[in-house]
């Protein structure tokens, strides 16, 4: 009976990665997920003990992704991500190579304050009517859009709070979001910034040496999922208004690392963050909150539900184990082989088989290699560098860099796997090593001698 529990699980994990990555007819990813986790209950790799366990495991995780979509949302029904994209253009003065610079800082930000998921869905619709607006020639628009997509997907690494999948793994190795950005946020930002900064050089001879100084008339395309915002009084009005929303978005997440630091659960604050922005629209709108609803991407939830119950039936079955044999010397011999060579084998295996099942395979490998507690958190963190940069390689190494490719050609912008990958190969390797090289050094010096 254990052979075909075994079989079955396996082919419910490689089958649901092809239809992830293939997505016949435009299907949800979420959709072969499910199937792929009620393949693996049905083979009793899982129990419903087990149930209890990867619920609580990514409950916390799941609230507080959702919450701050939810405050995206509210966001764009302000016509906030259009008021961003007219200041963007108007910050670049006419320059391309400002606009370059602006658009990466942007992507940045968007992630930092919501999440790369929602970064890719937002702001690349966007940026695509931007350049489109500009009348930049296809291989104009390339730049800024891979760039913004590399630079929003990579930018999850810094905090953990940005990305669901690090949410979850923030659970499972009993780290708090305060530590994790204490460790975190100074390498992966210089590792960051080292990648856009090889992207300019690459990119610098075809940005165009000027655009138009002022873009008006930014409009929703029929691939974008939300409506036109509101109109203003003046755009002094609108202006303020914006500011003031931007303020408060900024407090909601300072207080997600106030309420890890003391304890409380990150998601209270998330929750408690979006029910407020979404009374203010109510009051300022008149938009009851019911439309959320049906605007809200529930099937978020069922997606990391279902590839986090897939993951655990292989760990069941015996994959963490064979990791474990095969990692664990590579662990042991110092931090920085730790750091390096965890980085590499998730960028290897979030390439092969896509990030989130890749952190998630990783983490609990780790968790059972009887680290010391700062082997531990280096190998962790060095897992989130390499599924959240490193798997940047090939576009099926993450769900939101796919999403980005699906956003841009429905843009009428093309651009191929093959000028996709001649850029990445190129950029990611030297930053994500550089990453993992700066992840050592600066936990050993500021962390050394309190984790040992």
């Amino acid at each position: 009976m254990i052979l075909p529990m075994v079989w079955m699980t396996i082919f419910a994990f490689v089958a649901t990665l092809i239809f992830i990555l293939w997505r016949p007819g435009g299907m949800n990813e979420a959709i072969p997920a499910t199937i792929g986790a009620i393949l693996v209950l049905i083979s009793g790799s899982v129990s419903l003990t087990d149930l209890g366990i990867i619920t609580e495991t990514i409950s916390g995780a799941a609230i507080t992704i959702m919450a701050t979509i939810v405050m995206a949302i509210v966001l764009e029904s302000f016509g906030f991500f259009n008021w961003v994209a007219e200041k963007l253009a108007a910050k670049a003065n006419g320059s391309g190579i400002r606009l370059f610079w602006y658009v990466n800082l942007l992507c940045f930000l968007m992630t930092l304050f919501f999440n790369n998921d929602g970064s890719i869905l937002i702001t690349t619709p966007i940026l695509v009517m931007l350049l489109n607006n500009m009348g930049l020639k296809n291989h104009q628009k390339i730049p800024y859009l891979l760039s913004g997509g590399l630079i929003a997907t990579a930018s999850s690494a810094p905090i953990g709070v940005s990305n669901i999948v690090n949410l979850i793994a923030l659970k499972i190795v009993d780290m708090d979001l305060y530590l994790h950005t204490a460790m975190m946020f100074l390498p992966a930002t210089l590792g960051l910034l080292l990648l856009v900064w090889l992207l300019f050089l690459r990119f610098k001879k075809v940005l165009p040496q000027t655009v138009p100084v002022k873009v008006t008339g930014l409009t929703r395309s029929s691939y974008h999922p939300l409506k036109p915002g509101p109109t203003y009084a003046s755009e002094k009005d609108r202006s303020r208004f914006m500011r003031n929303v931007l303020l408060f978005v900024f407090a909601v997440r300072l207080s997600l690392f106030a309420a890890s630091y003391f304890a409380i659960p990150v998601s209270v604050m998330a929750v408690i963050g979006s029910l407020v922005l979404l009374g203010w629209r109510w009051a300022y709108l008149k938009v009851s909150p019911v439309d959320m609803l049906k605007k809200t991407p529930w099937f978020i939830l069922v997606f990391a539900f279902s590839m986090y119950v897939i993951i655990y039936g292989l760990h069941n079955i015996g994959l963490t184990d064979l990791l474990i044999d095969y990692m664990r010397p590579m662990v042991s011999g110092s931090l920085l082989h730790a750091s390096v060579m965890m980085g590499t084998l998730l960028t290897v295996l979030s390439n092969i088989f896509n990030n989130h099942p890749a952190l998630m395979v990783g983490t609990l490998t780790l968790m059972n290699m009887d680290l010391s507690p700062l082997a531990l958190k280096v190998s962790y963190l060095a897992n989130v560098i390499g599924s959240d940069m490193g798997s940047l390689l090939l576009p099926m190494g993450t769900l939101a860099t796919l999403m980005w490719m699906h956003i841009v050609r429905k843009g009428k912008v093309m651009i191929t796997w093959w000028e996709y990958v001649k850029i990445t190969f190129v950029v990611i390797p030297p930053a994500t090593l550089f990453t993992l090289v700066v992840l050592y050094y600066w936990v050993s010096w500021l962390f050394g001698g309190a984790l040992q």
